[in-house]
């Protein structure tokens, strides 16, 4: 500041002061960058899990009050959520109201693809479920199934078709895999539909939201530090009811070491949904970082778990 008293002509205190006037912005911009990196971060990033499909790239950035999700042509506002639930029984409400994050990417996911199957042709007069259902049903086709993978599932699961020839199910076991593989295109597509696409979320909301979906016994157990063994099934079901007594004995055996968590799919479809769950019994084994390495759908042979648990490096 005493160089700029000493300057008495306009040229060189404009200039002085243009020179001030950068370096204070020049200070500030490291400032204004970090916010912008904080308001870029995804749904994923800050939140792991989450997010099961096209909210993951999803942008948290502050939204106004009430708006909880922002696209080219979408709009959900906290109202929606709250008329979606306001018939429900207490008890429904009650466990909705702890996944509230996963309610909202079903309702994006729903207008997202209803903008993606009218773009590619579809017509607008049909029902919206019909056209959601043509344009997926597009993204699996072209799958197929060999009889050497109906076979390899077969002799893995020769519990779920009651030890009969492979003969007499081959064709049964061909269209349950076929089922899966287009559920599984489906979901690969889904998970990609969200990347180049500009979407918001409200980034307070989606911070409560995180703190109340992970209190269930799944995220607990992955954030334990320790392996987990995740069982999906029900009682009543046939390979599930079979599960349980290895569930039991791997309990026993692995005690401290892993963390093995079963999970009522009646119970729990939300946290199913989350998880996408398509058939039971289901095996899922996160690691000690909380992240899942290795999933297996069908009766699964306790020498085979403990397998998989020996590649995790539990012993």
């Amino acid at each position: 500041m005493t160089y700029l008293r000493g300057i008495t002509t306009t040229k060189y205190r404009v200039t002085a002061w243009f020179i001030l006037l950068m370096a204070v912005v020049l200070f500030q911009m490291p400032s204004a960058r970090g916010s912008d990196q904080l308001e870029e971060r995804t749904v994923e990033q800050t939140y792991p899990g989450l997010a099961t499909a096209v909210l993951k790239s999803a942008k948290l950035t502050k939204l106004k009050n009430g708006v909880l999700l922002a696209a080219a042509g979408v709009q959900i506002d906290e109202s929606l959520l709250k008329e979606m639930f306001k018939d429900l029984k207490p008890e429904i409400r009650k466990h909705l109201n702890k996944n509230l994050f996963f309610v909202l990417e079903q309702q994006a996911t729903e207008r997202i693809l209803l903008n993606e199957a009218y773009k590619a042709g579809h017509k607008k007069d049909d029902p919206k479920d019909q056209v959601i259902m043509m344009y997926l049903s597009e993204k699996g086709s072209g799958v197929t199934v060999s009889d050497e993978e109906a076979k390899a599932f077969y002799g893995q699961n020769k519990a779920m078709v009651g030890g009969m020839p492979f003969d007499e199910v081959k064709d049964a076991v061909k269209g349950f895999l076929l089922q899966k593989k287009k559920e599984e295109a489906v979901g690969k597509y889904l998970e990609t539909l969200g990347q180049g696409m500009d979407i918001r979320v409200n980034r307070e909301w989606a911070r409560k939201q995180n703190a109340l979906a992970i209190d269930n016994p799944v995220d607990i157990a992955r954030r334990s530090g320790k392996p987990t063994l995740v069982e999906f099934g029900a009682t009543g079901c046939k390979p599930c009811d079979m599960m349980q007594p290895i569930l039991d004995k791997l309990k026993k055996k692995y005690k401290d070491r892993i963390n093995v968590i079963f999970v009522h799919v009646g119970e729990q479809q939300i946290l199913s949904a989350r998880f996408g769950i398509r058939s039971i019994p289901a095996q899922a084994f996160f690691d000690s970082n909380g992240q899942e390495v290795f999933r297996h759908e069908g009766f699964y042979p306790q020498a085979e778990i403990e397998k998989k648990l020996a590649a995790m490096g539990v012993s």
